[in-house]
């Protein structure tokens, strides 16, 4: 069979059929970024239909990168919270304009493609002791759980910084029929999609998804659900009415501005920008790997280099086409956990955002709510790796948690594996512990540059 001799599957114990809702499940919890990036990178005075245009050609991209480099099922695309700096700081408060910004991601691809050659960032990987990474898959579980429950809204802001959803307050604010009903929804579907998994159904994540989505579409037919567009909550139906064309890119593509490319301001912004992106993705694979059992003995991923690459390589030609940073998804855990192992995953979602350029108002109608359960359900699963940490070696066990802390309460994977670093050295230090953990050269590098980040940025 073609597709087992491509990919591998006999040898990752997986199938043709396993992979392909593996990916399907993966694109539907990461179809939001369609909807949303255009948003995000709007503020900024860019064309949106391009920015759309934009964002489904380098999810394909980078996501095909990864499968073919590095066979893995770890899907790419412009990644959230690089898009929101990359608008609201760079653009917004920097005043740099949106084609600089482009050039300024062009370069931090550039610059991660030579890290990937020389193996810079595989020695980074490789150094992360295997508690913290263990670490990093339950923070990661802790992380998308929350973000899962913030598109809900079953968690929402309050005096105490967040708390639960009140439907009392819904139904007195006349918001019940808009919020308060997909907040229900969420919460069902939640149940539904446990359900499912418990039942051990094939494709449960991706079933819960659908039937939370079809659900909601009852209750607009049935005026239980009332759209409402100016606060936010529109109609769970496709709309058809503009047709199905494909958006222009051409407002964007290839818009990048190099004239400030050698001042100190225009490289503070490539540094922050290589930062995040290079400890998102390193956090974001060491996670998934470990959930998925693709770490050897010694912690390390067979292939990557490959994925690294990838990752790279979708960053450069993303901002060719006009968007911010891509990267490796955290969301390509629904997929894991759907059972996909290998590269054909990859391609299957690639291939779905592909398709979402000629489909746009189906993929654009999947409601947060919907995709919420899986968000949830999957950090779940990411959360089981807790079991591997050795809570009896309290050397290991409280970086490790420092790490999961870190990742989940600052909304923010590269802080937690920052946080878990710098504690990880610095306690085995202090304790006299760092000799007999053979701590290498390279945590002692990165846990100076981390202090040094949070004392000069």
């Amino acid at each position: 069979m073609k597709a087992d001799r491509l990919f591998h599957l006999k040898e990752n114990h997986t199938d043709v059929k396993t992979e392909v809702i593996a990916g399907i499940t993966t694109f539907m919890t990461m179809a939001y970024i369609l909807a949303v990036n255009p948003t995000i990178l709007g503020a900024t005075g860019m064309d949106s239909g391009a920015i759309f245009t934009a964002t489904a050609l380098a999810a394909c991209v980078g996501t095909l990168c990864m499968a073919l480099f590095a066979n893995y099922p770890f899907a790419l695309a412009p990644g959230m919270g690089l898009n929101a700096y990359f608008a609201y700081t760079v653009v917004g408060g920097m005043g740099y304009s949106w084609k600089m910004a482009l050039a300024a991601v062009f370069v931090e691809g550039i610059i991660f493609i030579l890290l990937s050659l020389t193996k810079v960032r595989e020695a980074v990987f490789n150094a992360i002791p295997m508690t913290l990474k263990h670490g990093v898959a339950v923070g990661i579980g802790l992380f998308i759980t929350f973000i899962g429950l913030q598109n809900a809204h079953i968690v929402v802001d309050s005096s105490t910084l967040v708390t639960v959803f009140s439907f009392k307050n819904s139904r007195e604010a006349g918001t019940f029929n808009t919020e308060g009903i997909t907040v229900l929804l969420a919460l069902i579907g939640i149940l539904i999609t446990a359900v499912l998994v418990i039942k051990k159904v094939k494709g449960n994540i991706l079933w819960g998804i659908l039937i939370t989505w079809v659900l909601g579409m009852i209750c607009q037919a049935t005026h239980l659900y009332k759209p409402d567009a100016a606060a936010g909550y529109y109609s769970l139906f496709p709309d058809f009415s503009n047709g199905l064309r494909i958006p222009s890119i051409a407002p964007t593509f290839g818009k990048m501005d190099f004239s400030e490319l050698f001042t100190g301001k225009f490289l503070i912004v490539v540094f922050a920008f290589l930062f995040v992106d290079m400890f998102d993705t390193l956090g974001t694979l060491i996670g998934v790997s470990s959930k998925a059992g693709m770490l050897d003995e010694k912690g390390k991923l067979k292939h990557i280099k490959g994925a690294l690459l990838a990752d790279a390589v979708a960053t450069s030609a993303g901002a060719v086409l006009g968007t911010s940073t891509t990267t490796t998804y955290v969301e390509s855990a629904s997929g894991v956990s759907e059972g996909g192992r290998t590269g054909l995953t990859g391609i299957t979602t690639a291939l779905l955002f592909l398709i979402s350029l000629f489909l746009s108002p189906i993929f654009l109608a999947i409601p947060s709510f919907a995709t919420a359960p899986a968000l949830v359900l999957v950090g779940f699963f990411m959360l089981c790796s807790v079991v591997h940490i050795d809570f009896n070696d309290y050397s290991e066990a409280i970086p490790a948690f420092v790490t999961i802390l870190a990742m989940a309460f600052m909304y923010s994977i590269s802080e937690g594996i920052a946080m878990g670093v710098i504690s990880y050295v610095v306690i085995n230090l202090v304790t006299g512990k760092a000799k007999q953990k053979k701590i290498s050269i390279l945590m002692y590098i990165l846990a100076l540059l981390f202090i040094l980040k949070y004392i000069l940025i």
